[in-house]
């Protein structure tokens, strides 16, 4: 059954009445969102772990003492430009209104603070505020998604949100009109089960929303949430689909779906713990776990490729993100003459362990062998994992912070054969991948008080949110 769904004022009263708790938890800590002890909350995680407060649900990351003496790096970049009265983002989106001399490009910053608009059409070095939704105390909107025809944002409340907590706490989608980006409007609000990352499905007609910890009501064998649909079709009346999706993705337990991705084919991608595993979910296709042909749907999607990464070559089994090169997107990344049109994920290891050189990585896996079904089949006793093509740790890396704890990849993005990824403390790096058996780094940003958490190319530029700093626009010179 679904958690009752509470009245706008009610929840405006409950967002306002937790700011200040919010905030002094928030204060002086970096978060992130590493694999969880299950349903642990935040701080009492990573007080028993001997760490710093913070973090999602047992998902801390280690906050390194920053000091006055504090090093930093750079090389192959140049920063050119920012905004530090974005501190607290998490997440950015660019949107475009209109055409022709009259088209305008809008920067869109989450995190903490809720939502805000920067218009980068004059000079995208300078993004200009021209909007905000505040909301203080929001947690996590960590890789938002938008529909850009209907100029709509999907924020995702995470059950942390506001003083929350994940065995209690409300989760939910909060559903915002940006055809007016100097007026930003709150459309409406619907209650999820899930509500740490939510993302577009068939053309925004549907979302995704996954994560975090399991919630108190939940059953006691998962290990974390799986996704809910919801059909935003009509964007005022959400519906969200009473049954989760890519439930048994951890060797047939139920366990955390972190984020999910879509490639330009359209196939589905829910990254989380026990590995990545892709759906169709439109159009008539062979499932190999039914075996038998019929049509995927956002609420009942057909089972691609996919399945867990060889615990051999990473540091946990929690994959946080990917991306598949496919399609009009193939020349992206690696070679597609050598290494094939789709065959390869680009997935984040995410995982904050004793000692940097054993924190997450960059994971590049094949698909070969995965194609029938495999990945949810796999059981404890008969394991299926895919191959790991190669990988990359930023622990003693040139550019790198020798004296920091803080060492785990996060979100990339991938253009012309370099995928830039966020490292937290240790930066914003550039990988070249062409060669995915040996990712070569050529540039590297890293701050003294670095807080990376997602990098995005626009333009020629690269736009990175940084938790601490706010937005840094970086121009890479390596090239």
């Amino acid at each position: 059954m679904l958690p009752r769904t509470s009245s706008p004022a009610r929840r405006l009263i409950q967002g306002g009445a937790a700011v200040a708790a919010a905030a002094a938890l928030m204060a002086g800590t970096a978060w992130a969102c590493p694999p969880e002890p299950e349903n642990a909350d935040a701080p009492q995680a990573a007080a028993a772990a001997g760490e710093g407060t913070g973090g999602h649900a047992g998902h801390y990351h280690r906050a390194d003492a920053k000091t006055a003496e504090a090093s930093e790096a750079i090389k192959g970049v140049r920063r050119v430009g920012g905004v530090s009265d974005a501190k607290g983002a998490i997440s950015l989106m660019f949107m475009d209104y209109g055409h022709g001399r009259h088209k305008r490009t809008i920067m869109y910053a989450t995190g903490e603070f809720g939502l805000k608009a920067y218009d980068v059409t004059a000079d995208p070095k300078v993004p200009k505020l021209v909007g905000q939704l505040n909301m203080p105390g929001m947690w996590e909107t960590e890789d938002t998604d938008f529909d850009p025809e209907r100029k709509i944002i999907y924020l995702s409340r995470d059950p942390r949100a506001f003083g929350g907590n994940t065995r209690t706490g409300e989760s939910g989608i909060y559903v915002v009109d940006a055809s007016k980006p100097e007026d930003l409007r709150q459309i409406t609000y619907v209650q999820v089960p899930a509500g740490h990352t939510t993302t577009c499905v068939n053309d925004c007609r549907y979302l995704w929303t996954g994560g975090p910890a399991k919630a108190d009501w939940m059953p006691a064998d998962w290990g974390g949430r799986p996704v809910w649909v919801t059909d935003v079709r009509d964007p005022a009346r959400p519906k969200v689909h009473k049954d989760p999706i890519d439930t048994g993705r951890n060797d047939g337990k139920t366990d955390y779906t972190h984020d999910i991705q879509v490639d330009s084919d359209g196939v589905a991608w829910a990254s989380g713990r026990g590995g990545v595993r892709g759906y169709y979910t439109a159009g008539r296709h062979y499932d190999p776990v039914q075996k038998k042909w019929r049509r995927a749907t956002a609420v009942d999607p057909v089972p691609y490729a996919g399945g867990g990464l060889d615990e051999a070559t990473t540091n946990s089994t929690f994959m946080h993100n990917s991306y598949r090169a496919v399609g009009r997107t193939r020349n992206q990344a690696a070679d597609p003459r050598r290494w094939g049109d789709g065959k390869l994920l680009y997935v984040t290891e995410e995982t904050f362990n004793d000692g940097c050189a054993n924190d997450g990585l960059l994971v590049i896996a094949s698909l070969e062998g995965s194609y029938k079904g495999e990945g949810w089949r796999s059981t404890p006793e008969n394991k299926f994992r895919l191959h790991t093509v190669g990988t990359w740790g930023v622990a003693g890396r040139e550019g790198s912070d020798p004296a920091s704890t803080d060492c785990s990849a996060h979100y990339f993005d991938v253009r012309d054969g370099i995928l830039v990824q966020s490292f937290y403390s240790q930066g914003t790096r550039f990988l070249d991948v062409s060669d995915p058996t040996n990712p070569r780094q050529v540039a590297y940003y890293r701050p003294a008080d670095a807080a990376s958490w997602q990098p995005y190319w626009h333009g020629k530029y690269v736009y990175v949110a940084d938790n601490t700093r706010g937005v840094d626009v970086l121009e890479p010179t390596f090239r």
